[in-house]
């Protein structure tokens, strides 16, 4: 059993017995580099009455999945977790660890990789396999100014994170697989804090990685009273807002609205960027947008080398004029 498990494993998370999507998406990349490397690739999901998501695992990439299901399990919390998951390490040596970089993930994920002494490259924006069939991991490096690849030779697992919507799921075709439920072997003290009850807060407004239109701004906008314009063209647009780190930082917009490497990953129809220099560390989270329209005074802002249409100019002039052409559309 050990030799076919030690491949490629992906933590696939669940909240409430819901799959999140980036375990979906981290098994299309697994079975991407299974292929490659004639390996198999192995989903580990922890929770309790969780077993009929196994199926869906096996439907997205996975030749097999290790179910642990305990009651103790149900709740996220950082100590069980991390002593199931690196025991199952310790019990079947594999190769690759994915996990996403979630809340979960960038917290679970150092706290594994140190149990079992092992390396991680955190928030990487693609993985590749050398000609040995070793993890190369991207990552954006010095303030987004160069593209680190990084390898661990040494240790097993080479485990890296990856935030949610860089990788893209595979759709779903029903299949065979192998569903292996291990039993929990925890002790009754040390756990850490319980978790007494779990509320859940709807949204207050449209989510960013759900939205159709994006419209975002970046240090460029310089207020916020400027930053309303951001805010009235979305609304306009019936889209949502987002931002780079700057933005987040003066208040303007909140932590949930940041679009990057450290934030959400976005692919719209249509993403507006205003007033936004286009380091790397936001351009990984919204290249990949259907139609990208970007303003900005610098005729050499590298924002617009990832842009379909460039717009050089002060936004505080043209994006009035824009809401102003909008608003007149709509009411023909």
């Amino acid at each position: 059993m050990k030799g076919d498990m030690n491949g490629i494993w992906v933590f696939a998370e669940q909240r409430g017995g819901e799959l999140h999507e980036v375990g979906l998406e981290l098994l299309g990349k697994a079975r991407q580099l299974a292929d490659e490397a004639e390996k198999k690739v192995t989903a580990v999901i922890l929770g309790h009455d969780i077993r009929p998501l196994a199926q869906r695992l096996i439907n997205h990439g996975a030749d097999s999945v290790v179910v642990g299901d305990d009651p103790r399990l149900k709740t996220y919390r950082l100590i069980p977790y991390a002593r199931v998951i690196s025991s199952l390490i310790h019990a079947y040596d594999p190769e690759i660890l994915l996990m996403g970089a979630t809340y979960m993930g960038v917290e679970l994920a150092p706290r594994v990789a140190a149990r079992v002494r092992t390396g991680l490259s955190a928030h990487c924006i693609d993985l590749r396999l050398d000609s040995n069939g070793k993890l190369l991991q991207v990552v954006p490096g010095w303030g987004g100014g160069v593209i680190a690849t990084i390898a661990c030779p040494d240790h097993r697992p080479q485990m890296a994170t990856v935030m949610p919507g860089i990788m893209k799921a595979l759709s779903a075709a029903e299949k065979e697989g192998e569903i292996k439920e291990i039993e929990i072997d925890l002790p009754n003290e040390g756990l850490g804090p319980e978790v007494l009850e779990v509320k859940r807060e709807k949204p207050d407004r449209l989510p960013l990685e759900k939205a159709e239109v994006v419209v975002a701004g970046g240090w460029g906008i310089g207020s916020r009273e400027s930053w309303k314009m951001i805010e009235s063209l979305a609304e306009l647009l019936g889209g949502a807002v987002g931002a780079t780190r700057p933005p987040v930082d003066e208040g303007w917009a909140e932590e949930g609205q940041m679009i990057g490497q450290s934030g959400k990953t976005v692919r719209p129809k249509l993403y507006i960027g205003i007033g936004i220099s286009g380091v790397m560390h936001h351009v990984v989270g919204m290249d990949q947008s259907e139609h990208i329209i970007t303003i900005n005074t610098d005729p050499n802002a590298e924002i617009f080398d990832t842009s379909d249409v460039i717009v050089v100019g002060d936004f505080r002039k043209i994006v009035p004029k824009l809401i102003e052409e909008i608003r007149a559309k709509l009411k023909e």
